[in-house]
């Protein structure tokens, strides 16, 4: 038969370092874990808004593209709506995208746009045409550049 002491004895706890150290463990690696939920969280729309940045961009890149190469003449260009030809869009700078007549486009009024176009030389001598760059920047301060090329054709 046991007696009242040796029960006791077999019956024993946890003692008090034992359960500090345990919550201790336990509350680093919680801590762990919310920050990296925190930071998920902080990051989870980048990919949207590069997505979107990247569709302004190339939607840019469209409409300057498939503008004549050289000035066909007609009435001077008072606004974008009226550019003609690809040097028109050189020194564009866009706050918020907008169409192709000007107007901006609903929701996306915190990316701006800028719009460079330079001559460029292909290699061979008389070779020659247009570099077009569009860069945007997201709400997130983030910048997309999409480079193209239009030649003489």
């Amino acid at each position: 038969m046991k007696t009242l002491a040796n029960r006791l004895q077999s019956c024993r706890g946890v003692t008090l370092v034992e359960l500090v150290v345990a919550m201790v463990v336990i509350s680093v690696a919680l801590g762990g874990v919310l920050l990296v939920m925190n930071y998920t969280t902080m990051h989870s729309g980048d990919p949207m808004l590069r997505h979107q940045a990247i569709a302004i961009a190339e939607a840019y890149m469209e409409e300057i593209s498939l503008k004549s190469y050289t000035d066909p003449g007609g009435p001077p260009e008072t606004g974008r709506g009226d550019y003609d030809d690809v040097a028109d869009y050189n020194g564009l700078s866009d706050t918020g995208a907008r169409d192709q007549s000007g107007t901006p486009v609903a929701g996306l009024g915190s990316y701006d746009v800028s719009v460079s176009v330079v001559s460029q030389s292909f290699g061979s001598p008389g070779t020659s045409g247009l570099k077009i760059t569009v860069t945007v920047t997201d709400p997130a301060g983030e910048s997309i550049t999409l480079t193209g090329y239009r030649a003489p054709y």
